[in-house]
């Protein structure tokens, strides 16, 4: 039996196709991919995120716990701030990638993808029975009680401040993060997103989503499925665990090197990484656009150079925004220059592309 969010009802209302992701029935579209990612790039949408974990750490330790856990630095967070970072295992391998919000001076908020809930906190919870401070640290898994929506595109910070209470959402800069309320409940909502939009994720208690949808649809959100937050992430150029990201690929393969702290101390994972920063990779994700007409490259797809398989896309769809094939892959470093020509193997035939850039698409002003 599938699992599913608190807006499943309001996501058949709609009509909205229902697909499986992660073990969850999502929608996948209500009307097509390519409005939907559209109305995100030139106004504003609202996704059902609820089926994401949340997780709270607590206590006087609880900083230098996530520290030893996870790639980037959480010493650099405010109260109120938050980071993109990942979870490695001691090979360097990604266990998940996520963001860790400071909701206090004591207390972390981390928001997990779907399909790791479980893997994640387990991890955590050994992490935590091997940290030398574990009195002074809780780790809760608060998925089932709490969920999140997330509302994208250049006309959003236009429309929160209309739909929630105590406080301007709209004051809010990339990257932070505070406490409102929305009809007497508490919720946290981060400048934050997975589509490369300005854009806004509400956090809050289970009960409280389908109002807070019905609220972000009636002031002028248009609801969006995952096949529109798909095709909005690979023009980003953001990893989707299971993709780009898995427990044999590390964080530098994956372009990601930015958000691994190797300066900070001791994290798991953190010997295997520094090794390789030093002798270099043996892989590189790549973006690429496709140079002449064809069907959308997908995953697994061979990728070509000089006649000779070089590797494998990991992610491949047709750009609704530029109208053209685009997708991600790994290839060995010394074909991970822009303008370097690549073949895909599309339905047993060879189509140029060539690598790109990331991202492939940059909102304008960013």
């Amino acid at each position: 039996m599938l699992k599913r969010t608190p807006l499943f009802e309001r996501h058949q209302q709609l009509g909205g196709k229902l697909v499986e992701f992660g073990g969850w029935d999502m929608p996948v579209q209500y009307t097509s991919i390519s409005a939907e990612h559209l109305a995100v790039r030139r106004a504003a949408g609202v996704f059902d995120i609820a089926h994401m974990g949340e997780v709270f750490v607590r206590g006087p330790a609880a900083g230098a716990f996530l520290n030893a856990t996870l790639t980037n630095d959480t010493r650099k967070l405010a109260p109120g701030q938050g980071q993109y970072t990942l979870m490695c295992n001691e090979r360097g391998g990604v266990v998940d990638d996520l963001y860790c919000y400071r909701t206090g001076e004591t207390e972390f908020l981390l928001i997990i993808n779907a399909s790791r809930i479980a893997d994640d906190v387990a991890w955590l919870t050994a992490r935590h029975a091997a940290f030398p401070q574990r009195a002074e640290v809780t780790v809760q898994d608060v998925s089932d009680e709490w969920g999140a929506v997330a509302a994208q595109g250049p006309a959003v910070r236009g429309l929160m401040d209309g739909c929630f209470g105590g406080g301007q959402p709209s004051a809010l800069r990339k990257n932070e993060m505070a406490a409102f309320q929305f009809a007497g409940a508490p919720v946290w909502i981060g400048c934050t997103g997975y589509t490369g939009e300005d854009g806004f994720e509400v956090v809050a208690p289970a009960a409280s989503l389908g109002a807070i949808w019905d609220a972000l649809i009636a002031a002028g959100c248009q609801p969006c499925g995952l096949g529109a937050r798909d095709t909005l992430r690979t023009e980003a150029c953001y990893p989707l665990y299971g993709h780009e990201l898995d427990e044999n690929s590390t964080p530098l393969e994956a372009g990601l090197g930015f958000f691994v702290a190797l300066d900070k101390g001791e994290f798991t994972g953190r010997a295997a990484l520094a090794t390789q920063k030093a002798n270099g990779v043996g892989k590189r994700c790549v973006a690429f656009k496709m140079t002449d007409k064809s069907a959308p490259p997908r995953p697994h797809y061979a990728i070509f150079h000089a006649g000779q398989k070089v590797g494998e896309v990991t992610s491949g769809t047709q750009s609704p925004s530029l109208n053209v094939g685009i997708g991600l892959g790994y290839v060995p470093p010394a074909l991970a220059k822009a303008d370097t020509a690549l073949h895909i193997e599309i339905r047993g035939k060879l189509f140029p592309a060539v690598v790109v850039p990331k991202p492939i698409y940059r909102r304008p002003g960013a």
